[in-house]
């Protein structure tokens, strides 16, 4: 006579039985909005009890959405964590691969994230928010050497951190159009021509472009850029005006 035995219950410490229930929690807010998430999805996506997720998150489906949240924003920073190595608009360009695709996987919980006005949205999560920001242009600086940026250069690159979260909210919203290399190139070349632009007024982010400048080649970002701008220049020469004698 054979029978099936009952899986055995898995015993596990305080944090490993944590993480098990968050992890549950981030994948599921990972794709499908707050509103559509219950403390029940979660436990059975877990493979555990009601009571036993409460335990372990009292607040219910508020404070697993905020840990997620928390989780998910160290996820998007990491995405601008990439070696020093090479041209700074390579390293931006690996950068944007991994933030895009964290985009593209979990559509539904970032643009919840972005757009706000959820029924799980609280000032922490907000924080929580903009904390991905000030470290995005944390690791932006850094690829720049700036440590301590001054008001312009800031300004720029928090500007640019703007402009990436809204090109990504409406690529998502065109179904995913274009392709998303397209989408990277064109941010990548955004940078590059707010960061000359900038110079142009600003001695501090000068002093980065001269230092970056000289690592980019005819086969980086910038460099492609630079050979598509060429052709475009001697139709502004009558704006540079007459030539000294």
């Amino acid at each position: 006579m054979s029978s099936s035995a009952a899986p055995a219950y898995r015993r596990m410490s305080v944090e490993q039985r944590r993480g098990q229930i968050l992890a549950a929690a981030v994948d599921l807010f990972g794709h499908r909005r707050p509103e559509e998430v219950s403390v029940d999805d979660v436990a059975a996506a877990a493979g555990v009890s009601r009571p036993l997720v409460y335990r372990y998150f009292p607040g219910g489906r508020q404070q697993l959405y905020e840990a997620a949240v928390r989780d998910s924003a160290h996820a998007l920073i990491e995405g601008f964590v990439v070696p020093a190595r090479g041209a700074p608009t390579q390293r931006l360009t690996q950068a944007l691969d991994r933030y895009l695709a964290y985009v593209d996987e979990h559509a539904p919980a970032y643009s919840a994230l972005l757009r706000g006005g959820g029924v799980a949205e609280t000032s922490r999560t907000e924080a929580i928010v903009d904390e991905v920001r000030r470290g995005a242009a944390e690791q932006v600086l850094r690829h720049l050497g700036v440590t301590r940026p001054g008001p312009r250069l800031a300004l720029m690159v928090r500007s640019w951190i703007a402009c990436v979260e809204t090109a990504s909210l409406t690529w998502l919203d065109q179904e995913r159009q274009p392709p998303l290399p397209e989408l990277r190139d064109w941010l990548v070349d955004h940078f590059t021509g707010l960061l000359m632009v900038t110079a142009a007024t600003d001695p501090q982010t000068a002093d980065a472009l001269a230092r970056a400048l000289p690592l980019e080649d005819g086969d980086s970002p910038a460099g492609r850029l630079v050979a598509r701008l060429a052709p475009l220049l001697p139709a502004a020469d009558h704006l540079m005006g007459p030539a000294a004698p």
